[in-house]
């Protein structure tokens, strides 16, 4: 009988996570469960240190909780071989990160691309899609632009293109607006919060901006590795 659930986008299941350490052993999570649903927009909030990166990692199947399962489209990823889990994880998460993680050699224009080739989209689709996108976040021009011609909070709109390029069904952000002066993170914010809304796209998303975190739909605090609703 199968073990997969019906269905949210993201569902972590009694997570738990423990790190070794040269004497003694570190619970950084402990019986952690979080649902996320369609166009649901989630905050988490925390101290440094206490596991926010940890948790997206897991959400993301980047890392292996010690306990406890992750349900990514209703499928258990405990059934799945690594290259399964890769083509999961390929399939339905973008990714923004604090440092945004651009191909420096390219254009923010192939930048965008890039997933989206990989994924098997042909060259002029993708072309297509990506100046699409970057067009809907101001970039129109800064198509040609490689990344050391941009401003932090230019790079980090080229980011959220790239994350959503491939039509994913969620965004793991960790502290994506961690490295910008205020008015950019807002700015930043602001068009991440549209452009996830304007798609239906489920967001995760680890920020030590309290400001920003309430305007979420839920906002979580993570705090001695236990989840409270804020």
């Amino acid at each position: 009988m199968s073990d997969d659930i019906k269905f949210e986008i993201l569902s972590l299941k009694n997570i738990s996570h423990i790190y070794d350490q040269e004497n003694h052993k570190l619970k950084v999570l402990n019986n952690i469960n979080i649902d996320i649903g369609k166009g649901e927009m989630v905050s988490l909030i925390g101290p440094s240190g206490s596991g926010k990166s940890t948790l997206l990692n897991i959400a993301g199947l980047l890392e292996k909780p010690s306990i406890g399962s992750v349900y990514l489209m209703g499928k258990n990823s405990k059934n799945f071989n690594e290259e399964a889990k890769a083509n999961l994880r390929g399939s339905n998460i973008g990714f923004v990160f604090q440092s945004h993680r651009l191909f420096p050699e390219f254009s923010a224009l192939e930048n965008v691309m890039l997933p989206q080739l990989i994924m098997g989209t042909s060259k002029k689709q993708a072309e297509s899609n990506s100046k699409e996108l970057l067009a809907m976040l101001g970039l129109e021009k800064r198509f040609s632009h490689r990344p050391a011609k941009l401003s932090g909070g230019e790079s980090q709109r080229v980011a959220i293109a790239r994350a959503v390029a491939n039509a994913p069904n969620l965004i793991l952000a960790d502290e994506p607006t961690g490295n910008l002066d205020p008015l950019s993170a807002q700015n930043v914010f602001d068009i991440l919060y549209k452009v996830v809304k304007s798609l239906n796209i489920s967001c995760f998303i680890a920020t030590h901006n309290l400001i920003l975190a309430k305007s979420m739909d839920r906002c979580l605090f993570l705090e001695n590795g236990a989840i409270k609703e804020q």
